[in-house]
């Protein structure tokens, strides 16, 4: 019924709005990079890194440095879509991978979940998912039944970038388009997912559009694109090999602004960059069995050298509720009508762009769409001066979780067995954020961040 009653509503709202330049809607592009770590850019500070596309995106709109994802990527991408916590469609744990079901049973994000995919394609814009969907794999719950026109990519967390296998356990093939699985054995992945965008662009530039590129990188393999396969030769690693795939998905969103710039819709186009996490610190011996679906030899080496993200004075990586595991880079650019050059320090998160797309494409959504957690961020990027709207900032994942209010945050984390919690206090203000544990000298706290999450969890669980 909500998909029948927005779908009536938003194209009344779409065929409403006069036309002005080259559509009566603006384009909107979301450019998700995986495993990003939170000052992994140039502009955001990682002077030892070349990354001019994203730079100029910076330049070209609003950057922000307190910009929230998760702690893994099934709950980021779960929060951009539907501008919801996680736990309302069911994302609480890692998602099915395999369509093909060698990893069942596995989580799928509830299909009732209203995505902002679905809301721009009932206004009119031809929507498409280029890259990672790992929301479940399951059939019936793929990118198709949530609201894109079109996919081409992998549906589970990572693949190779040439053979195009999930590499954990076993591994299994994932590469597919519209619900068809193909080969494109030996090409290299972001070359494809590029081609395929571009595409994409060319073929809607006459009619407002709403894309989503999520990169297969910097996450693990680091394999690099020919232009950075020798890159940063004086750099140690773990750094070198991490530095190489974040300058080569610059490469790759470059070439998304080229074409936007070049077939003149890129001044009426909101783009976003955001990274779902932060950086991996993943490592192991690699493959550990033989005949390996990917065919690759057992001992094949493929995930992140123990890490080399940048996270400055923050601690912390993908996996944990720290800053160094939440926080990433993330940017909104639309030149047509927001600022340029501008920075602000207020809180954000992934879940704030569903609302914001809204907002800057003029589409009413109160009365027609489930409750949602994000908040627009036309308010702060309007006045520097703005505050941001979060009082308290939830996560959650598996057995643990995080509440944060002000400056303080409560981290849980629980036993295997998920008997037994385990609380730490933390102040982001300090000197050393999140070094020193305040819990013991701050048991009252303690117990009302408790009574915070569980207040929330019982809220979500409601749906």
């Amino acid at each position: 019924m909500i998909r029948l009653i927005l779908f009536v509503f938003a194209l009344v709202i779409h065929f409403a709005v006069p036309l002005f330049g080259q559509t009566a809607s603006p384009n909107v592009v979301i450019l998700l990079t995986d495993d990003q770590g939170t000052l992994d850019a140039n502009c955001f500070g990682s002077s030892d890194l070349e990354t001019p596309n994203m730079d100029r995106l910076a330049a070209h709109g609003i950057r922000f440095t307190q910009a929230y994802g998760h702690s893994v990527c099934c709950p980021a991408r779960a929060a951009l879509l539907t501008g919801r916590y996680p736990q309302r469609g069911g994302v609480v744990n890692w998602t099915q991978g395999d369509r093909h079901g060698s990893d069942l049973p596995k989580i799928n994000m509830d299909t009732r979940e209203v995505t902002i995919a679905e809301v721009l394609k009932a206004s009119g814009y031809r929507t498409g998912l280029f890259g990672k969907w790992h929301l479940g794999a399951k059939e019936g719950h793929g990118p198709l039944e949530q609201g894109f026109d079109t996919h081409f990519g992998h549906l589970g967390g990572f693949i190779d970038n040439y053979r195009h296998y999930f590499l954990h356990g076993r591994g299994f093939h994932d590469l597919w388009e519209d619900n068809q699985e193909v080969f494109y054995r030996d090409k290299y992945y972001p070359d494809l997912l590029i081609e395929k965008a571009t595409n994409f662009i060319e073929v809607n530039k006459e009619r407002p559009f709403f894309m989503m590129v999520a990169f297969n990188l910097p996450h693990y393999p680091e394999q690099p694109s020919s232009k950075f396969k020798d890159a940063y030769a004086d750099m140690p690693m773990p750094r070198q090999s991490y530095a190489r795939v974040v300058s080569s998905v610059d490469e790759h969103i470059g070439k998304m602004l080229d074409k936007l710039e070049s077939v003149g819709v890129r001044d009426n186009t909101i783009v976003i960059l955001m990274s779902d996490n932060g950086h991996s610190v993943e490592d192991s011996k690699g493959i550990s069995v033989d005949n390996h679906s990917s065919g690759y030899p057992r001992g094949h080496y493929y995930l992140a050298h123990g890490g080399g993200g940048n996270t400055g004075r923050w601690i912390g990586h993908k996996g944990t509720f720290l800053e160094g595991g939440i926080r990433v880079p993330a940017i909104i650019s639309f030149p047509a009508k927001l600022p340029k050059g501008e920075v602000r320090d207020e809180i954000v998160t992934s879940m704030d762009w569903f609302p914001t797309i809204l907002d800057l494409c003029n589409i009413q959504h109160d009365a027609v769409l489930p409750q949602l957690d994000g908040h627009s961020v036309v308010s702060l990027v309007a006045d520097a001066k703005a505050s941001s709207k979060y009082e308290v900032l939830h996560f959650a994942w598996a057995n643990n979780w995080a509440v944060r209010r002000g400056d303080w945050k409560l981290i849980c984390k629980k036993t295997a067995k998920g008997s037994q919690a385990v609380y730490s206090l933390h102040k982001l203000t300090d000197p050393q954020p999140e070094v020193k544990d305040y819990a013991e000298a701050e048991s009252e706290l303690v117990q009302e961040m408790i009574s915070l999450h569980e207040a929330w969890e019982k809220d979500v669980k409601g749906n």
